[in-house]
């Protein structure tokens, strides 16, 4: 065989790629595919419909339930248990013939626990005794039951925040493509104001506006991107944490001030997260919404920038 298996360990499948090995006490059932390089730790069950792509490591006592697809390079710790049933309607556990996938190169940690028919996009980090009931955009940092958002892989720490309301300079962005604009404020015993002229102030004239606002602290808005159209937020009220994404860099924005705008220009994916409970935010938009102008799946976005950097 091109593969190990230890003298303690049962591996009942033959589709086991090259350089695998399967540990001590490890259970492979019959019906699951095993791409080349992967580690199966001691006392780890891997079932019988479960899909392993290469260099997948399992740490001790993973339990993976049927209808997993693990892509390249994921990690799963200690006693990480993706569940074969799905609640129901009525929160009862049921069986299920959906398909639970995590994207290459995330990472779950010890203890954690993956409900199935749930998404895990590429790169994300679950954190220890994490359970996972919804889906984990690519490139987010989660914990808590329930789950939530508490960051981004690489994103960088948010703006520095003057509680004192003293002047700052505005943060540089490393990400092409999204730049924050100082808008121009004017306070006085009478209170402050905030002002701009679409013609001239802002990097384009809007052809639209919506505002999103009463948004759960453990929710996420955004997570797309638009082909043509830009756009500008302005938290006006509260905070809001918005990262973006040009496919190769990201950054995170804390926006907690109506003087300070954060503009996307088209083909950067936005997110906007750990909204206060009092936040308003203000999208200006160049374009009136064209539902085709929408990318709303990362790996369709990241594609589409590669083609754009190839052509």
């Amino acid at each position: 065989m091109s593969y190990s298996v230890h003298a303690a360990g049962l591996c009942d499948s033959t589709d086991v790629g090259a350089g695998t090995q399967v540990a001590a006490f490890a259970h492979v059932l019959a019906g699951a595919r095993i791409g080349a390089g992967c580690v199966i730790g001691d006392h780890a069950v891997v079932g019988d419909d479960v899909v392993l792509g290469d260099r997948v490591r399992l740490g001790s006592g993973v339990r993976v339930g049927d209808g997993a697809r693990l892509a390249d390079d994921v990690v799963a710790g200690p006693n990480v248990v993706f569940t074969d049933t799905a609640p129901d309607a009525d929160g009862a556990e049921a069986g299920s013939d959906r398909q639970t996938v995590v994207g290459p190169g995330a990472s779950l940690g010890a203890n954690s626990t993956i409900v199935r028919g749930v998404s895990i996009g590429r790169r994300a980090r679950v954190a220890a005794g994490t359970v996972v009931t919804n889906d984990v955009p690519p490139n987010a940092v989660v914990e808590g039951n329930p789950v939530r958002i508490v960051g981004y892989v690489d994103a960088g720490p948010g703006e520095v925040v003057d509680r004192r309301g003293n002047p700052r300079q505005v943060q540089s962005s490393r990400v092409p493509g999204a730049q924050l604009v100082q808008l121009t404020r004017a306070d006085d015993l009478r209170g402050s104001l905030v002002a701009a002229n679409f013609a001239g102030d802002l990097p384009f004239v809007p052809q639209r506006f919506f505002t999103v606002f009463g948004v759960p602290s453990s929710d996420v808005r955004g997570a797309h991107a638009h082909r043509r159209c830009h756009q500008l937020l302005v938290c006006v009220q509260g905070s809001v944490s918005a990262l973006v994404d040009d496919g190769a860099e990201r950054q995170e924005f804390v926006l907690d001030r109506p003087d300070l705008a954060l503009h996307m220009q088209p083909m950067i994916w936005g997110t906007q997260y750990r909204y206060t409970s009092d936040a308003v935010l203000l999208v200006l938009a160049s374009d009136p919404y064209d539902p085709d102008d929408y990318i709303r799946d990362h790996d369709e976005f990241l594609a589409e920038v590669a083609r754009a950097a190839s052509a």
